[in-house]
């Protein structure tokens, strides 16, 4: 990971983090055409409008609706953490490029378990079990603490 996913990394923690201040789970994520310009941004919405607003899943949408298929296969989606299952599949759906996550879906389900959350009814499956081959990095552990301190922020309100 360089500098400039590094940057864009912590773009969306610091999208997470405002999910939580504005009452929601902590995700966030950015969506990064292929010259490095920051295209759309998204967080979390599953507390106030339903369980399937995920900003992965609304940034796949704003993709297929707003870019051909060669600057979606250029993009990079960066996330606090990493896709669950319905925003995998709709990342490869549209044909978007790399993933670039903060924490792991593990690493998630573990701490949402931990802090007494109620676990997710998908599996926490690892983005190449339901997309191989799709160029994934993460978790970066520094970030991933960070993710972590706002699931127990979340979760004492």
């Amino acid at each position: 990971m360089d500098e400039r996913d590094r940057r864009h990394l912590t773009h969306a923690v610091d999208l997470a983090e405002a999910a939580v201040e504005a009452g929601d789970e902590p995700f966030g994520s950015v969506l990064v055409g292929g010259a490095g310009t920051v295209l759309q941004t998204a967080v979390n919405e599953v507390v106030h409008r339903n369980a399937t607003h995920h900003p992965e899943l609304t940034l796949a949408r704003w993709a297929g609706d707003h870019l051909d298929a060669d600057a979606r296969a250029a993009a990079t989606v960066y996330t606090s953490g990493e896709h669950c299952p319905m925003c995998s599949a709709a990342h490869a759906w549209v044909g978007l490029g790399r993933i670039v996550y903060a924490s792991s879906s593990a690493q998630t389900a573990r701490w949402v378990t931990e802090l007494g959350g109620t676990t997710s009814p998908v599996a926490p499956l690892p983005i190449t079990a339901v997309v191989p081959g799709i160029p994934v990095d993460g978790p970066d552990e520094e970030l991933a603490e960070r993710v972590h301190e706002l699931h127990r922020r979340f979760r004492r309100r």
